[in-house]
């Protein structure tokens, strides 16, 4: 068998022709109807109403069930194939798919290790951001690579995998409570050998005493992965009474409304970086996250009350906040060397680093769906109504534009070899 802007968790998507096609095998079908649209510069990976999808020149492509690695080269796909499931990877770039392999029953992509050679299966995809699962005793997980199945487990509780540890000998998991009404859970790791879970770490690399394991019952809104693949960042808002691990080993008090899960894929740590009020007060939407491309940084904006924070990666400390102008709706941030991208309703702003200031406010025809900087830097994607287009980070003039029927979001451009 031949690879998250993170949101947590799913990095994804998949053609040719112009509009949304079916996909068949490996090749795309086009609407009957269909206009001619621009060539995009960069293969783009996004979200659309039919699955995820591959933006690529003028191809566009649709596959329901797809995960991509986290620099989005390499794709990992599913279709049923009689009672059984076809399993084949998908080059990004080139168009290029592997041979497909066979797998018992039915299973869809929940997650990919960074490098994107190993991809982990469940017999329903669960949105670890959106969306919560239904009740069951036990989740059915496997475990595959190039080479076929390399593990096959049965968890007891119900499981929705989150991420691969480093060495790829273990998989982060949500562990959903109760099993059979869910509306809590707790990030642990499970062994891939044995089959067994346990908790994480503390930041000292101490372990977790019982009962002092987190359990959140709010909304993980984004997941971000560190450009360096050992980090990744969650943003959770509305955390009624929760208690950090930190908190229930000293006894004090929690209510945090709003934080940032900071999970250690090599060390295997856990550690949550708190966010003042008023973040976590206003509608999860309307906040984001976005991460500098060195990885020293990561802002969090919530445009519902104009809060912005600057949090130390290094420090694992907020650094400085300020706040900005208001707005209405759903956020998407990206951000630059020196500059944060901020859209909301039909707006786009530049925000200066350097002092937390909006250097530049520019408007976009529709409203925005997804916000992404190209691979090389000179371009900003601007998801919107049905199209993408893209734009000059200087001066926010927009340099072209393709139709895309269906388009919900935007997922992030290939990263180059």
């Amino acid at each position: 068998m031949a690879n998250t802007n993170l949101s947590r968790r799913t990095v994804l998507t998949a053609l040719a022709g112009s509009g949304v096609a079916a996909f068949v095998g490996c090749e795309p079908a086009r609407r009957p109807g269909a206009v001619p649209s621009a060539a995009i510069p960069d293969p783009l990976l996004v979200d659309l109403d039919g699955g995820v999808g591959v933006l690529r020149g003028t191809d566009r492509e649709t596959i329901p069930h797809a995960v991509a690695a986290a620099d989005g080269r390499v794709l990992h796909a599913t279709a049923p194939e009689g009672a059984d499931t076809a399993l084949w990877r998908l080059d990004v770039t080139t168009g290029r798919t592997s041979d497909r392999v066979t797998l018992p029953g039915r299973w869809v992509p929940q997650t990919v290790s960074t490098d994107g050679a190993n991809v982990a299966l469940t017999p329903d995809a669960v949105s670890v951001t959106a969306e919560r699962p239904g009740p069951r005793d036990t989740t059915p997980v496997l475990v595959v690579n190039a080479t076929g199945i390399r593990h096959r487990l049965r968890l007891p509780g119900n499981i929705v995998p989150e991420a691969f540890t480093a060495d790829q000998s273990g998989l982060f998991v949500l562990e959903w409570l109760p099993a059979h009404a869910p509306d809590r859970y707790r990030v642990r790791v499970v062994d891939l050998a044995t089959g067994t879970s346990g908790p994480l770490s503390t930041r000292d690399k101490g372990p977790i005493p019982a009962g002092a394991e987190e359990e959140m019952r709010g909304d993980g809104r984004q997941a971000v992965l560190a450009p360096d693949r050992a980090t990744l960042y969650t943003l959770y808002t509305h955390q009624p009474d929760h208690q950090h691990t930190r908190d229930l080993v000293s006894g004090r008090p929690g209510n945090v409304h709003a934080f940032v899960h900071t999970l250690h894929l090599g060390e295997r740590w856990a550690y949550c970086v708190d966010l003042p009020h008023p973040f976590g007060e206003g509608p999860a939407n309307g906040h984001a996250m976005a991460l500098s491309p060195d990885g020293g940084r990561l802002l969090v904006i919530d445009v519902t009350s104009g809060a912005v924070a600057e949090i130390s990666t290094e420090e694992l400390t907020v650094r400085r906040t300020a706040t900005l102008a208001r707005g209405t709706g759903p956020a998407y941030a990206v951000a630059d060397r020196d500059r944060l991208f901020l859209g909301v309703g039909a707006t786009l702003r530049t925000v200066d680093l350097a002092g937390l200031g909006v250097a530049a406010e520019w408007s976009v025809r529709d409203p925005i769906t997804g916000l992404v900087r190209g691979p090389d830097g000179v371009r900003l994607y601007v998801g919107q109504n049905g199209a993408a287009s893209w734009h000059d980070p200087a001066t926010g003039k927009e340099l072209g534009r393709a139709t895309v029927p269906g388009l919900v979001g935007l997922r992030a451009p290939v990263s180059p070899v």
